[in-house]
Protein backbone atom coordinates (compact mmCIF):
# COMPACT_ATOMS: atom_id res chain seq x y z
CA UNK A 1 0.00 0.00 0.00
CA UNK A 2 1.73 2.93 -1.15
CA UNK A 3 0.91 6.27 -3.05
CA UNK A 4 2.75 6.79 -6.13
CA UNK A 5 2.55 10.69 -6.79
CA UNK A 6 0.38 13.64 -6.57
CA UNK A 7 -3.59 13.10 -8.20
CA UNK A 8 -4.41 16.21 -8.95
CA UNK A 9 -4.40 19.75 -7.14
CA UNK A 10 -7.53 21.63 -6.69
CA UNK A 11 -7.09 25.57 -6.72
CA UNK A 12 -9.92 28.64 -6.50
CA UNK A 13 -10.69 30.90 -9.81
CA UNK A 14 -13.06 33.92 -9.41
CA UNK A 15 -13.27 34.42 -13.50
CA UNK A 16 -14.35 30.65 -14.72
CA UNK A 17 -14.02 32.37 -18.59
CA UNK A 18 -10.54 34.17 -18.05
CA UNK A 19 -9.80 30.66 -16.15
CA UNK A 20 -10.25 28.51 -18.87
CA UNK A 21 -8.97 30.84 -21.64
CA UNK A 22 -5.42 30.92 -19.45
CA UNK A 23 -5.54 27.17 -18.71
CA UNK A 24 -6.35 25.72 -22.44
CA UNK A 25 -5.18 29.17 -24.77
CA UNK A 26 -2.20 30.39 -22.91
CA UNK A 27 -0.58 27.34 -21.25
CA UNK A 28 -2.04 25.26 -24.04
CA UNK A 29 -3.81 22.15 -21.36
CA UNK A 30 -6.62 20.20 -22.66
CA UNK A 31 -10.01 20.98 -20.67
CA UNK A 32 -10.99 17.40 -19.68
CA UNK A 33 -13.88 17.41 -17.62
CA UNK A 34 -16.33 20.39 -17.41
CA UNK A 35 -18.47 19.49 -13.85
CA UNK A 36 -19.66 21.23 -11.10
CA UNK A 37 -18.48 21.18 -7.48
CA UNK A 38 -20.66 18.44 -6.09
CA UNK A 39 -21.01 19.99 -2.48
CA UNK A 40 -21.51 23.30 -4.30
CA UNK A 41 -23.48 23.05 -7.53
CA UNK A 42 -23.46 26.95 -8.54
CA UNK A 43 -19.44 26.46 -9.20
CA UNK A 44 -17.97 25.43 -12.10
CA UNK A 45 -15.00 22.45 -11.39
CA UNK A 46 -12.74 22.51 -13.98
CA UNK A 47 -10.11 19.71 -14.49
CA UNK A 48 -7.12 20.78 -17.13
CA UNK A 49 -4.57 17.97 -17.88
CA UNK A 50 -2.62 15.91 -20.38
CA UNK A 51 -3.98 14.66 -24.05
CA UNK A 52 -5.18 11.40 -22.14
CA UNK A 53 -6.74 13.00 -18.98
CA UNK A 54 -4.07 10.93 -16.71
CA UNK A 55 -3.87 11.03 -13.15
CA UNK A 56 -0.87 12.97 -12.30
CA UNK A 57 -1.44 15.77 -14.73
CA UNK A 58 -4.75 17.37 -13.42
CA UNK A 59 -4.94 21.27 -12.55
CA UNK A 60 -8.23 21.73 -11.34
CA UNK A 61 -10.26 24.85 -10.03
CA UNK A 62 -13.48 25.80 -8.39
CA UNK A 63 -15.24 28.90 -9.42
CA UNK A 64 -16.46 30.85 -6.45
CA UNK A 65 -16.98 35.00 -6.50
CA UNK A 66 -14.55 35.59 -3.92
CA UNK A 67 -12.00 38.00 -2.79
CA UNK A 68 -7.95 37.44 -4.12
CA UNK A 69 -6.81 35.02 -1.46
CA UNK A 70 -4.36 36.50 1.89
CA UNK A 71 -1.15 35.32 1.25
CA UNK A 72 0.46 33.48 4.58
CA UNK A 73 1.54 30.33 5.75
CA UNK A 74 -0.84 26.92 6.59
CA UNK A 75 -1.12 26.96 2.93
CA UNK A 76 -0.13 25.05 -0.43
CA UNK A 77 2.06 28.09 -1.89
CA UNK A 78 3.25 26.93 -5.38
CA UNK A 79 2.18 24.88 -7.91
CA UNK A 80 4.79 23.61 -10.26
CA UNK A 81 4.06 21.60 -13.65
CA UNK A 82 6.28 19.48 -15.63
CA UNK A 83 7.74 19.75 -19.08
CA UNK A 84 9.91 17.34 -21.13
CA UNK A 85 13.47 19.46 -21.22
CA UNK A 86 15.08 22.71 -20.92
CA UNK A 87 14.34 23.68 -24.43
CA UNK A 88 10.97 23.37 -23.57
CA UNK A 89 11.72 26.50 -20.56
CA UNK A 90 13.10 28.23 -22.91
CA UNK A 91 9.96 28.04 -25.46
CA UNK A 92 7.93 29.31 -22.14
CA UNK A 93 9.83 31.95 -21.73
CA UNK A 94 9.15 33.34 -24.65
CA UNK A 95 5.92 32.26 -24.92
CA UNK A 96 4.66 33.69 -21.16
CA UNK A 97 6.83 36.72 -22.14
CA UNK A 98 4.90 37.91 -25.55
CA UNK A 99 1.18 36.63 -23.29
CA UNK A 100 2.66 39.19 -20.92
CA UNK A 101 2.96 36.97 -18.38
CA UNK A 102 5.55 38.11 -15.89
CA UNK A 103 7.74 35.56 -15.38
CA UNK A 104 10.98 34.91 -12.78
CA UNK A 105 13.44 33.78 -16.07
CA UNK A 106 14.68 30.06 -16.23
CA UNK A 107 16.27 29.41 -12.87
CA UNK A 108 18.40 26.23 -10.92
CA UNK A 109 17.18 25.25 -7.72
CA UNK A 110 17.24 21.77 -6.71
CA UNK A 111 19.80 20.73 -9.48
CA UNK A 112 16.20 21.05 -11.50
CA UNK A 113 15.67 23.75 -13.98
CA UNK A 114 12.54 25.73 -13.49
CA UNK A 115 10.26 28.62 -14.32
CA UNK A 116 8.33 30.18 -12.30
CA UNK A 117 5.19 32.99 -12.63
CA UNK A 118 1.79 33.66 -11.87
CA UNK A 119 -1.65 34.05 -13.34
CA UNK A 120 -4.09 37.05 -13.48
CA UNK A 121 -5.70 36.18 -10.40
CA UNK A 122 -2.19 35.55 -8.73
CA UNK A 123 -2.37 31.74 -8.78
CA UNK A 124 1.27 30.45 -8.14
CA UNK A 125 3.10 28.29 -10.55
CA UNK A 126 6.09 27.13 -12.07
CA UNK A 127 7.37 25.01 -14.96
CA UNK A 128 10.14 21.90 -13.90
CA UNK A 129 11.93 20.02 -16.00
CA UNK A 130 11.21 16.52 -15.43
CA UNK A 131 13.12 14.94 -18.61
CA UNK A 132 10.10 12.67 -19.50
CA UNK A 133 9.74 10.99 -16.31
CA UNK A 134 6.11 10.61 -14.74
CA UNK A 135 2.40 10.57 -16.33
CA UNK A 136 1.79 12.79 -19.72
CA UNK A 137 0.74 12.57 -23.12
CA UNK A 138 0.85 15.03 -25.17
CA UNK A 139 -2.58 16.62 -26.64
CA UNK A 140 -3.00 16.72 -30.38
CA UNK A 141 -5.07 20.21 -30.61
CA UNK A 142 -2.67 21.98 -28.31
CA UNK A 143 -2.09 25.21 -29.17
CA UNK A 144 1.76 24.55 -27.27
CA UNK A 145 3.99 22.49 -30.01
CA UNK A 146 4.17 18.62 -28.60
CA UNK A 147 7.46 18.78 -27.02
CA UNK A 148 6.89 21.88 -25.20
CA UNK A 149 3.37 21.32 -23.78
CA UNK A 150 2.72 20.38 -20.15
CA UNK A 151 3.17 16.66 -19.48
CA UNK A 152 1.22 17.06 -15.51
CA UNK A 153 1.87 17.74 -12.14
CA UNK A 154 5.41 18.19 -10.58
CA UNK A 155 6.18 19.40 -7.22
CA UNK A 156 4.25 21.04 -4.69
CA UNK A 157 5.02 23.46 -2.55
CA UNK A 158 4.24 24.18 1.00
CA UNK A 159 4.47 26.84 3.89
CA UNK A 160 3.68 25.86 7.31
CA UNK A 161 5.34 27.06 10.60
CA UNK A 162 6.49 23.90 12.09
CA UNK A 163 8.03 21.35 10.06
CA UNK A 164 8.13 18.27 13.01
CA UNK A 165 3.67 18.02 12.68
CA UNK A 166 3.73 18.37 8.75
CA UNK A 167 6.85 15.97 8.73
CA UNK A 168 5.37 13.45 10.85
CA UNK A 169 1.58 12.84 8.84
CA UNK A 170 3.67 12.76 5.27
CA UNK A 171 5.80 9.71 6.43
CA UNK A 172 4.14 7.95 9.55
CA UNK A 173 0.72 8.49 8.04
CA UNK A 174 0.92 9.15 4.33
CA UNK A 175 4.45 6.39 4.17
CA UNK A 176 6.75 9.31 2.36
CA UNK A 177 10.36 9.29 2.65
CA UNK A 178 12.16 13.05 3.64
CA UNK A 179 14.78 12.89 0.83
CA UNK A 180 17.14 16.14 0.54
CA UNK A 181 16.65 19.86 1.19
CA UNK A 182 17.90 22.59 -0.66
CA UNK A 183 17.56 26.57 -0.21
CA UNK A 184 14.61 28.42 -1.42
CA UNK A 185 15.52 32.28 -3.22
CA UNK A 186 14.96 33.69 0.54
CA UNK A 187 17.55 31.26 1.34
CA UNK A 188 15.02 29.43 3.81
CA UNK A 189 15.53 25.08 3.72
CA UNK A 190 12.67 23.50 1.90
CA UNK A 191 12.66 19.77 2.58
CA UNK A 192 11.76 17.14 -0.46
CA UNK A 193 9.44 14.37 0.84
CA UNK A 194 8.53 11.40 -1.74
CA UNK A 195 6.45 8.77 -2.52
CA UNK A 196 6.33 5.77 -4.73
CA UNK A 197 9.41 5.67 -6.95
CA UNK A 198 10.31 9.79 -6.09
CA UNK A 199 10.85 12.18 -9.38
CA UNK A 200 8.81 15.50 -9.70
CA UNK A 201 5.57 13.70 -10.02
CA UNK A 202 5.83 12.51 -6.82
CA UNK A 203 7.25 15.06 -4.39
CA UNK A 204 5.56 17.40 -1.92
CA UNK A 205 8.07 20.30 -1.03
CA UNK A 206 7.62 21.77 1.95
CA UNK A 207 9.32 25.46 2.99
CA UNK A 208 9.28 26.55 6.89
CA UNK A 209 8.00 30.13 7.94
CA UNK A 210 7.30 30.70 10.97
CA UNK A 211 6.74 34.30 10.88
CA UNK A 212 3.65 34.39 8.58
CA UNK A 213 0.17 34.60 9.41
CA UNK A 214 -2.16 31.70 7.99
CA UNK A 215 -3.00 32.41 4.53
CA UNK A 216 -7.08 33.34 4.11
CA UNK A 217 -8.49 31.30 1.04
CA UNK A 218 -9.88 33.46 -2.27
CA UNK A 219 -8.92 33.51 -5.67
CA UNK A 220 -5.69 32.59 -6.43
CA UNK A 221 -5.25 30.12 -3.68
CA UNK A 222 -4.90 26.29 -3.96
CA UNK A 223 -7.64 24.19 -2.15
CA UNK A 224 -6.75 21.29 -2.01
CA UNK A 225 -4.13 18.68 -2.61
CA UNK A 226 -4.54 15.08 -3.80
CA UNK A 227 -2.07 11.87 -3.84
CA UNK A 228 -2.76 8.66 -6.12
CA UNK A 229 -4.19 5.64 -4.65
CA UNK A 230 -3.64 2.72 -7.46
CA UNK A 231 -6.82 0.41 -6.99
CA UNK A 232 -10.15 0.22 -5.01
CA UNK A 233 -8.32 -2.16 -2.73
CA UNK A 234 -6.18 0.24 -1.91
CA UNK A 235 -8.63 2.74 -0.83
CA UNK A 236 -10.16 0.71 1.46
CA UNK A 237 -6.95 0.14 3.15
CA UNK A 238 -6.21 4.04 3.65
CA UNK A 239 -9.78 4.24 4.84
CA UNK A 240 -8.84 1.51 7.53
CA UNK A 241 -5.40 3.06 8.15
CA UNK A 242 -6.41 6.59 8.61
CA UNK A 243 -9.33 4.89 11.30
CA UNK A 244 -6.71 2.91 13.04
CA UNK A 245 -4.78 5.85 13.04
CA UNK A 246 -7.24 8.29 14.56
CA UNK A 247 -6.69 10.78 11.73
CA UNK A 248 -10.10 13.07 11.54
CA UNK A 249 -11.68 12.52 8.04
CA UNK A 250 -14.34 12.68 5.44
CA UNK A 251 -15.03 8.81 5.37
CA UNK A 252 -15.40 7.27 1.91
CA UNK A 253 -16.37 9.63 -0.46
CA UNK A 254 -17.42 8.27 -4.03
CA UNK A 255 -16.45 11.22 -7.15
CA UNK A 256 -17.79 8.74 -9.88
CA UNK A 257 -14.63 9.84 -11.22
CA UNK A 258 -12.35 8.32 -8.36
CA UNK A 259 -13.05 7.60 -5.17
CA UNK A 260 -11.79 10.49 -2.00
CA UNK A 261 -11.06 10.36 1.29
CA UNK A 262 -10.32 14.11 3.11
CA UNK A 263 -8.35 15.12 6.16
CA UNK A 264 -5.96 17.74 7.39
CA UNK A 265 -2.46 17.67 8.16
CA UNK A 266 -1.65 19.40 11.43
CA UNK A 267 -1.05 22.60 10.02
CA UNK A 268 -4.42 22.78 8.40
CA UNK A 269 -3.87 22.04 4.60
CA UNK A 270 -6.50 19.56 3.35
CA UNK A 271 -4.79 16.38 1.50
CA UNK A 272 -7.45 13.84 -0.45
CA UNK A 273 -6.48 10.37 -1.39
CA UNK A 274 -7.92 9.96 -4.62
CA UNK A 275 -8.28 6.66 -6.72
CA UNK A 276 -6.81 6.32 -10.14
CA UNK A 277 -10.14 5.40 -11.41
CA UNK A 278 -12.42 4.81 -12.88
CA UNK A 279 -11.68 8.13 -14.81
CA UNK A 280 -13.38 10.82 -16.85
CA UNK A 281 -13.90 8.76 -19.69
CA UNK A 282 -16.69 6.65 -17.14
CA UNK A 283 -19.13 9.07 -18.69
CA UNK A 284 -17.49 10.80 -21.90
CA UNK A 285 -16.06 9.83 -25.16
CA UNK A 286 -12.75 9.52 -24.68
CA UNK A 287 -11.83 11.80 -27.91
CA UNK A 288 -14.67 14.41 -26.24
CA UNK A 289 -13.68 15.04 -22.76
CA UNK A 290 -14.36 18.40 -21.59
CA UNK A 291 -16.55 19.41 -24.60
CA UNK A 292 -20.00 19.62 -22.57
CA UNK A 293 -21.20 20.19 -19.34
CA UNK A 294 -20.95 16.45 -17.26
CA UNK A 295 -22.41 15.36 -14.39
CA UNK A 296 -22.15 12.48 -11.95
CA UNK A 297 -25.39 10.13 -12.35
CA UNK A 298 -26.71 11.19 -8.81
CA UNK A 299 -26.57 15.07 -10.51
CA UNK A 300 -27.68 14.46 -13.36
CA UNK A 301 -31.74 14.65 -12.56
CA UNK A 302 -30.73 18.27 -11.37
CA UNK A 303 -29.28 19.49 -15.16
CA UNK A 304 -31.70 22.41 -16.15
CA UNK A 305 -31.29 23.71 -12.61
CA UNK A 306 -27.56 23.36 -12.88
CA UNK A 307 -27.06 24.84 -16.60
CA UNK A 308 -29.15 27.52 -15.48
CA UNK A 309 -27.04 28.74 -12.77
CA UNK A 310 -23.77 28.67 -14.51
CA UNK A 311 -22.19 31.65 -16.54
CA UNK A 312 -20.68 30.66 -20.49
CA UNK A 313 -17.03 29.77 -20.59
Amino acid sequence: MQLTGLHHVTAITADAPYNHRFYTQTLGMRLVKKTVNQDDTSAYHLFYADGEANPGTDLTFFDWPVARERRGSHAAVRTFLRVKDEAALEYWAARLSDAGVDHAGIETRDDRHQLSFEDREGQRLGLIVDEGKGPGVPWAKSPVPEGSQIRGLGPILLSVPDLAPTAAVLMHVMGMREARTYASEEGRAIHVFEMGEGGPAAEVHVKVEPGLSPAGQGAGAVHHVAFRVTSFDEYEEWAKRLKELRVPNSGKVDRFYFRSLYFREPNGILFELATDGPGFAADEDAAHLGERLALPPFLEGRRVQIEAGLKAL
